[in-house]
Formats: structure tokens, sequence, C-alpha cells
């Protein structure tokens, strides 16, 4: 899951692509899949994911007026469960790299009511525009693996914490029971596409998505790369088999 690329290159799902066109295939998918990202999630886990970020969230050390940002935001649900956590005199910054997204997420937590107490900032997790030491946690949820430089990100993401902040990963990992790799892999590579076809008119984003899972770092070498980037105490926990996993470091 993890094999190193050429220097000059790295991976989209599967192919390998020239390091500099990365993002801008990965911004493709997602302005593509942005109006029905929650559908699809819910069709894609069946609903499951929604447990999984409020484990992540309910985890997390976070406290009443606290500052958060949460990296890969997307349509906003962690974020809004983040803001559940600081409170009034708190706030969660939402930051994404893709501007469809953003505007998606905005849009959805405004309908909502979720209006105080968040920013929004189109940002590259790799260089982040925010100054050292400014947040108490820093989240990421389903973003890491597409990401160009997971290590920049990391040491960015570990560069905005204040002393004793905690950096989270949520993402999908390393199937460990063998008896549910080949379910997995057939609901990966012929359910997801297909879903992606009927709901979104979209399947080639989402078999990349697919893809994107089997490249992702497996959890030891996540764990290993977090603890490069300059964490401490760093650890996981998976959930549902290691479907995904929860990636815990902080700033000492």
């Amino acid at each position: 899951m993890s094999e190193r690329n050429d220097p000059g290159t790295t991976h989209f799902g599967f192919r390998d692509v020239p390091v500099g066109e990365k993002q801008k295939l990965v911004g493709e998918v997602f302005s593509s899949v942005a109006g029905k990202y929650d559908l699809m999630n819910d069709l894609m886990s069946l609903g499951i994911h929604r447990v999984w970020k409020r484990y992540f969230v309910a985890t997390a050390q976070v406290k009443p007026g606290d500052r958060v940002l949460d990296l890969a935001g997307g349509t906003g649900d962690v974020a809004a469960l983040l803001r559940e956590r600081v409170g009034d005199a708190g706030e969660v910054v939402l930051g994404d790299i893709n501007g469809s997204m953003l505007r998606v997420g905005r849009d959805r937590m405004t309908d909502r009511g979720n209006v105080r107490g968040f920013s929004y900032v189109q940002c590259n997790a790799q260089a982040l525009p925010f100054p050292d030491a400014s947040f108490d946690l820093v989240t990421i949820a389903f973003g890491l693996r597409n990401v160009t430089d997971k290590d920049a990100a990391l040491r960015e993401m570990h560069r905005v914490l204040k002393v004793g902040g905690q950096a989270r990963v949520l993402e999908f990992s390393e199937v460990r029971a063998d008896w549910f790799k080949p379910i997995y892999d057939f609901h990966s590579f012929k359910v997801l596409p297909q879903l992606g076809k009927l709901f979104a008119q979209d399947s080639a984003s989402y078999q990349y998505l697919a893809e994107s899972i089997r490249k992702h770092p497996p959890q030891e070498d996540l764990q290993r790369m977090m603890e490069a980037a300059g964490l401490a105490r760093c650890g996981y926990k998976n959930l549902n088999a290691g479907i995904v996993a929860v990636h815990t470091g902080y700033k000492v």
C-alpha cells in the first residue's frame, strides 16, 4: 500500500502521475462529486461514516473555548460536531483546498443555522496560512490520503498546534481480518463505481477514491510518519476491523 514512487511522480489511485499534476487531478474529482458528497458517503458506508466521525470527535482532546482547525473539512459534518464541543467561546476553522467543497460546506452549515463560531479558509494542507501555535486541536478526516505530500501536511499540522495540542487523523486504513478482505475489495472496486455512476453520474471519481484507499499508508507506517513530523505519543485505534483508523499525536 505504501510503496515509494519515483521522486518526480506520485500516485493518483493506481496511476503514477507527475507530482505537480496530482493536486489538479484530485481537485477535479472533488469538484465533480461535491454536490453528491454526503449522499455518496451514506451509500458507500451504509451510513457508518457518521458513527466513525462522531467517535472521532467524541474522543478528541477538545474543551469549551478551544480553537480548532478541521482540514479537508468538506461539507462540514466534522466541523459541526467540533463546534458542539468548543461551545460559544470557541472557534472552528474549516479548511479545504477545494473551493467547490468549501462552498457546499459553508452553504449547508448556514442552512442548518451553524453560523457563529465558524470560519472558512481555502488552503493547502501542505502550506497552511496560519501562524505557529494557532490551534488547540487539528483534525483531518478522510482527507490525508488525497494530499500529494503527506509528510509536509503532517509537519504543518504539528507547526500550527499549540504546545500540548492534539493532532487527529481519521482515515481509511488496512483491513486486518483476512476473511473480510475479498468482500471489502468487491465492495470497493465493483459496487462503489456503480453507485457513483448511478447517483453522481461519475464512476471514474469513485474508482479513484477506492484506489486511493489502497495506496494510503497502513496504520504502522502512518504512525511513523506522524512521529517523523515531530508529533509525540502517537498511536492509533482501528475501527471496524481496520476499515478506518483514528490516529493521534501531540505537540510537546
